[in-house]
């Protein structure tokens, strides 16, 4: 096993996690930014406001995404145990 493949390994690794993140990381941003932006006009500063329609989004983010970012797993991980047996040379 060569420093490349491993390098090749972490870096499919971080793709790959960044990769399911990234949906549900920019839906909170959006529900974050459209809740500040309310509060802001109607000034508000309940700190509790935005902390809940955040958490509903990211449910209904993983809700709507689950599956696509299940797939993405599922890919990841044959192709890591479909090269175990280069691993283990």
């Amino acid at each position: 096993m060569s420093q490349e493949f491993v390098l090749n390994i972490a870096r499919e690794a971080l793709s790959t996690a960044l990769l399911l993140a990234a949906p549900v990381l920019g839906l909170s941003l959006l529900v974050g930014v459209g809740i500040s932006v309310l509060q802001a006009t109607t000034q508000i500063q309940e700190q509790t406001l935005t902390f809940v329609p955040k958490i509903i989004a990211v449910i209904l983010g993983l809700l709507f995404l689950g599956t696509w970012m299940l797939n993405i797993l599922i890919h990841f991980t044959t192709n890591i145990f479909g090269n175990l047996e280069s691993l283990v040379k």
